[in-house]
């Protein structure tokens, strides 16, 4: 399965390093460099975004049309390559010719890609039939390839993809999923062949992944069963609560969509789809377009006006994920955010509690932010500069030294800090496919805070906890920043967390344990289900075996950016 790109001797000509550009660095002569570093600054004066490193080779005969165009040191484009969007390469990466690179891709290290292949970051529209294809939105996700990633001839890769690092594809491939770390994949579609590396360690990752698909198994054949249990037949003609004998709320309606749809493909029993879209859709306010909380009695309250009302602001994000889980939409837009201005917009990010208490603060962007996605995707109703204010108030403000909003404090340590940043980092960067700057950094801060044994010990685990150390290291996973460390602890918490499921029952908010046993918090329920469902995903995809468990999140949780800035 290899495509050529030896760095054997083969008499020059006017095109061989076009064609043939590994002979680049051993062949080339002085003018041969000048003409090369001519093309480069030329390409970079018309595109003040690219940047090359040291004795890269761009041919002059490649299509380079990039937005944003990142080499590292030793890479090169070779004649007939055809590059648009967003590229970010590591060190020694080639795109040989004829290759088609195009959408927002990542590249790590060592990532060789074999003549006539195709990554294609993007995908059209089709649903509408009454609509021609090509007039329908284009929806991207982006690739990301990691480190020492060996990708032969003629392969194709889909949007969304994420190939992890040591993998290998066969040539001729044609990649719909997830390329585990360290697998060997062939075919149409691609499907792991084998593995790499010494038996040991495929060993240790065949075994967790036979848990996983275990793990699995045994969630889909109880599911039924788990949201059955928080099912209240006797209020407003059936409600979800989060766990038999508490009241019914707007998230547990929310929560049971979310796991049925994982684990069964469908809306869960006993109402219809059909029923619940109508029940969550009724529930926004037209006139705030917010989403109020409901009585014990399952009456819906009055919504209060604004966004830092803790007690409902959620609603926002899980009563329209879970509406678009179902194939809908909300009916009306945000009213409170379509009126906003840029200058409200930095007036609030600055009055929130970033020293104090940044989850909060974090809590604020992601309704925002999340306000803002429904706004834009589903009503004219986003105001001009505001989502890009966001976006501008959070680089400048972020730390550049821990790649965090706000500072630790002596009792939490970097707990609310950590947590924050998921919550804002999920509701822009993650939900709009934006780039998180610093994300060296970001992984240094939240790695030291899981070394804390009193947030990350089994007894001490919380989905919260955990779910905001799983999502910003999944998120800064394509650098390949101290990857060895980020999977050895992936691997040690999803092995706890596989021991956290309750047969027939589900998940805890807190995990169980002897020294907790009768904690409310510690009692299985629809919202600690969701939310360890989707942080086993997470670990698991860190971990490299997540193709075991079968599921993707699709909602809340959502590896994939929701829309696409720009």
């Amino acid at each position: 399965m290899p495509h050529h790109d030896a760095a054997d001797t083969q008499p020059a000509g006017p095109d061989l390093f076009d064609y043939s550009p590994w002979h680049y660095w051993t062949q080339a002569t002085d003018d041969d460099r000048t003409r090369q570093n001519e093309h480069q600054s030329a390409l970079c004066k018309d595109s003040p975004s690219y940047r090359f490193g040291e004795d890269c080779f761009l041919s002059p005969l490649a299509a380079v049309q990039n937005d944003v165009l990142a080499l590292g040191a030793r890479s090169y484009i070779a004649a007939g390559a055809y590059v648009t969007g967003t590229l970010r390469a590591g060190r020694d990466c080639t795109i040989n010719p004829y290759t088609v690179v195009r959408g927002d891709i990542v590249l790590g290290d060592a990532v060789r890609i074999g003549a006539h292949t195709s990554l294609l970051a993007f995908n059209h529209g089709f649903e509408d039939p009454d609509t021609e294809v090509f007039k329908q939105p284009v929806t991207s996700n982006g690739i990301r390839i990691g480190h020492d990633v060996w990708i032969g001839s003629h392969v194709v890769i889909l949007d969304g993809i994420t190939v992890g690092d040591g993998a290998v594809v066969g040539a001729g491939s044609v990649v719909t999923k997830d390329v585990p770390a360290g697998a060997v994949v062939g075919g149409n579609p691609a499907r792991v062949l084998r593995r790499r590396g010494p038996a040991p360690a495929a060993s240790a990752a065949t075994d967790l992944a036979a848990r996983l698909a275990a793990f699995a198994d045994t969630t889909r054949a109880q599911a039924e069963d788990v949201i059955a249990r928080s099912f209240d037949s006797h209020v407003q003609g059936g409600l979800f609560v989060d766990a038999p004998g508490r009241p019914p709320t707007v998230r547990a309606q929310c929560d049971a969509i979310e796991i049925a749809d994982l684990l069964l493909g469908r809306a869960p029993a006993p109402l219809t789809g059909e029923d619940q879209i109508e029940r969550l859709r009724s529930w926004q306010d037209q006139e705030a377009g917010l989403i109020g909380a409901l009585t014990a009695e399952g009456r819906q309250l009055d919504a209060v006006d604004g966004l830092f009302d803790r007690d409902t602001a959620y609603h926002l994000l899980c009563v329209g994920y879970a509406l678009d889980l179902l194939g809908s939409r909300l009916p009306h837009p945000v009213h409170t955010v379509a009126n906003a201005t840029p200058a409200g917009v930095i007036t609030a990010l600055d009055a929130l509690p970033w020293r104090s208490d940044p989850w909060h603060a974090g809590d604020w962007v992601d309704t925002l932010g999340t306000a803002l996605l429904w706004n834009r995707l589903h009503h004219p109703a986003t105001p001009d500069g505001v989502l890009e204010t966001l976006f501008g108030w959070l680089a400048t403000h972020q730390d550049s030294s821990t790649g965090m909003w706000g500072q630790p404090s002596p009792i939490d340590g970097h707990l609310l800090v950590v947590n924050g940043f998921y919550r804002a980092s999920r509701g822009t960067y993650a939900q709009y496919g934006v780039t998180v700057p610093h994300p060296e950094r970001v992984v240094d801060t939240v790695l030291r805070h899981a070394a804390e044994p009193r947030y990350t010990a089994p007894a001490a685990q919380t989905a919260c906890n955990i779910l905001d150390i799983a999502h910003p290291l999944w998120l800064t996973r394509a650098g390949g920043h101290r990857a060895d460390e980020v999977t050895a602890l992936a691997r040690r918490l999803l092995t706890d967390a596989l021991g956290h499921w309750q047969d027939g029952r589900g998940f805890s908010f807190r995990a169980p344990h002897p020294t907790t046993a009768g904690l409310p918090s510690t009692q299985p329920g629809l919202q600690g289900t969701e939310m360890w469902l989707a942080i086993i995903w997470y670990l698991a995809d860190l971990a490299g075996v997540a193709e075991a468990l079968g599921y993707r999140p699709r909602g809340i949780h959502r590896p994939e950016a929701a829309t696409r800035l720009g």
